[in-house]
């Protein structure tokens, strides 16, 4: 009886109190390692823990001297984890049964001390990512557009006023200066009627430009610059792997003379361009790189820091140091992004300066103020940890990082965690010092976990402040545009509704109209104060042959006029619709595609016709060129001019060379721009003026 009495007892001490030196030995937890002190320390564990854990004190925080604090638990996830808010700038260890995780509370975001303090952060993200297949990332005032009237001449469609973005072609009203594959196209366009080619920058084939700015008397070509290693070199640099590496590139050249452009310096940062802008004088290049830390396994020498490259201070690229390095918090994503900037008043003399951060970009928003970048993280269902976006059913969330911007100076500012995906940039917003985003919850198709849209505002600490949530269920948020007071926010599955959303308190956001119309616009531009133009699709149910559910599918390119003035009850009141299915344009993704002359009222974009020819079962193209409109709220949608090719039944697709990728216009010419060819119009009759191929 003694022996079934000691079993016994030993059992009843398991199934209570006593349980804890069982289940915590198997715990696992995973967290930051550096929060500041006004953000939310949260870890993840791989087994639920309940309330009782922290009444007994089986989980607690102790601080430098080993003494427990009393900050403020909150469990989460089902106790799969924890939120601890309260503490102070200091050390800290937080207990879980035996198992124990330090982290350091800071009043500003710490730079990285040593090459031990990155491989401590890169085997935390490795222990993260075990069994887990991520996607790879090396492939990786009313704001309205800003014009320059004055200058009598295009400026890029930009989103914010005064913050200038990069395109594939230029002008400053005498030239063009474009990317013709490898190559950037310096044009003559003084004389519409005889144009000519005044010269050519060849890259090779390591070097792919993608984007130009133009300051001035300097050009500035961006892309990505892949550096190939020799056999030997590999095996003599244990950080190399594999053969190459791709690091965005800036060219920066003079181009005082068109025709004889000079290089006058480089900049490069290892990774894939996230984006570049230029306020005022001031670049600011954004990458973005995933470091092999995978590989410290085998190679204890390999490099984990970025490389970067300026020819003003060194021949070959470098690493960065440890204190350009932090780590923000909130991220166990990995990658760097890696922000540059550089003063280019004085190209040659100024000093450029680089600042890495351990977590991804993705989407990127700039301010006048603020620079705002995102990084979906992904939440398996009952895992224990979050990481960067992988496919598969889940929870996504996005975090975004706030950076003040002062001249050349870039500091971090605070981080917040929102509830989906954000789209795009226009998605993102910053209004008398609060930061607005619309993000999209679910997925459209799974009835488990229905997709619904929401608007945050955030205030300057990237503290939330006002939200709507659950807003047109099943359906996802195509396009959106903030203007001053008001959001307007496109969602999609069926119909496009049109939402009219009231910003002006911060706090009490709220939906003021609805407009429920067939098709969808990709993109929203301001006309004046009280009208939107939607540049888009348009649909039709179709009910496919044995079945008895429609289906919607996408038709020609869809023009749509939205009168606003009446906030609650917002109205299309005009459409055009180009072609049929298979129509397209660049303009439907890259808004940098839209000409504008708003003297003239005139919006302009390349098209692609695709229509159905009879006795087809589908559309086939028919030709391609340009469409120019003049778009008023008197008048509506009236075209202006058809810059279309003629059909040729026997060409069956676009010509890559010749077809339209821009249109800008100079004085009182406009000029459209292909690969190979560029024409020349007369601004009031439309009659072609010139002809230069290259």
């Amino acid at each position: 009886m003694k022996k079934w009495t000691v079993i016994f007892i030993v059992a009843a001490i398991c199934l209570t109190g006593g349980t804890w030196w069982i289940y915590f030995s198997q715990q696992e937890v995973s967290a930051q390692s550096h929060i500041l002190s006004d953000q939310v320390f949260k870890a993840d564990f791989s087994r639920s823990i309940n309330s009782d854990a922290l009444k007994n004190e089986e989980v607690y925080v102790t601080d430098h001297y080993g003494d427990k604090v009393k900050p403020d638990y909150k469990l989460k996830n089902n106790g799969k984890s924890i939120e601890i808010s309260g503490l102070s700038e200091g050390d800290y260890t937080l207990y879980v049964g035996k198992r124990k995780h330090t982290f350091q509370v800071h009043e500003s975001i710490p730079t990285v001390k040593s090459r031990k303090e990155l491989e401590e952060y890169f085997k935390l993200v490795m222990s993260t990512r075990e069994n887990i297949v991520t996607e790879a990332t090396d492939e990786m005032a009313m704001e309205e557009s800003s014009k320059s009237d004055s200058a009598n001449h295009s400026t890029t469609n930009n989103q914010v006023e005064g913050v200038e973005e990069a395109d594939i072609v230029q002008t400053n009203g005498s030239h063009v200066f474009m990317i013709s594959e490898n190559n950037i196209i310096i044009n003559d366009i003084e004389n519409a009627n005889n144009m000519k080619l005044e010269s050519k920058i060849q890259f090779t084939d390591s070097f792919y430009p993608s984007q130009l700015l133009l300051k001035d008397e300097t050009l500035l070509v961006v892309g990505q610059k892949n550096i190939y290693h020799t056999l030997e070199a590999r095996d003599n640099e244990s950080r190399i792997e594999p053969a190459w590496e791709s690091m965005t590139s800036v060219f920066l050249y003079d181009i005082s003379d068109p025709t004889s452009p000079k290089l006058i310096r480089e900049l490069a940062s290892e990774g894939y361009m996230n984006g570049v802008r230029l306020k005022e004088n001031v670049l600011y290049i954004v990458s973005t790189i995933m470091p092999r830390y995978w590989m410290m396994k085998e190679n204890k020498d390999i490099e984990l820091r970025p490389f970067t490259y300026d020819s003003k201070v060194n021949k070959e690229a470098q690493p960065l140091d440890y204190k350009q390095i932090s780590i923000l918090p909130n991220s166990l994503d990995g990658n760097y992004t890696v922000i540059t900037t550089l003063d280019i008043s004085e190209p040659i003399e100024n000093e450029a300066k680089t600042k890495s951060f351990l977590g991804g970009s993705q989407d990127l928003y700039m301010s006048t103020e603020n620079l705002y970048l995102t990084s979906a993280i992904y939440k398996e269902e009952g895992a224990n940890t979050s990481r960067k976006m992988v496919w598969g059913p889940g929870k996504l969330d996005t975090v975004v990082y706030k950076f003040s911007l002062k001249e050349t100076t870039v500091d971090f500012v605070g981080t917040a965690t929102l509830q989906g995906t954000i789209l795009n940039q226009f998605s993102m917003d910053e209004h008398d010092g609060y930061f607005r985003t619309v993000t999209t919850t679910g997925d459209l198709w799974d009835e488990r976990n229905p997709s619904e849209n929401n608007l945050f505002i955030l205030d300057e600490d990237m503290k939330l402040v006002g939200s709507i949530t659950g807003l047109a269920k099943e359906e996802r948020i195509y396009s959106a545009r903030f203007m001053g007071d008001k959001a307007y926010m496109v969602t999609f599955r069926e119909t496009d509704p049109l939402f009219v959303i009231d910003v002006a308190n911060p706090t009490k956001p709220q939906v003021l109209g609805e407009l429920k119309i067939p098709g969808f616009s990709n993109y929203l531009h301001p006309l004046g104060e009280s009208h939107l133009i939607g540049f888009g699709y348009e649909t039709s149910s179709v009910v496919p042959v044995g079945s008895k559910e429609p289906i919607i599918q996408t038709e020609g390119i869809k023009i749509s006029l939205f009168d606003v003035s009446d906030f609650g009850n917002p109205k299309e009141v005009d459409t055009e619709v180009i072609g049929g299915q298979g129509t397209y344009s660049p303009l439907v993704y890259d808004h940098h595609a839209l000409f504008e002359h708003s003297e003239k009222n005139l919006f302009g974009f390349p098209v692609i016709i695709y229509e159905k020819k009879e006795g087809q079962e589908y559309s086939s193209y028919k030709q391609d060129g340009a469409i120019i409109y003049e778009i008023t709220p008197e008048k509506g949608i009236v075209l202006k001019a058809d810059l279309l090719n003629k059909v040729n039944q026997a060409q069956q697709y676009e010509e890559w060379g010749t077809m339209i990728h821009r249109l800008i216009y100079s004085d009182n010419s406009i000029y459209t721009i292909g690969m190979k060819e560029m024409k020349s119009y007369h601004m009031d009759t439309f009659k072609e003026t010139g002809v230069l191929s290259y």
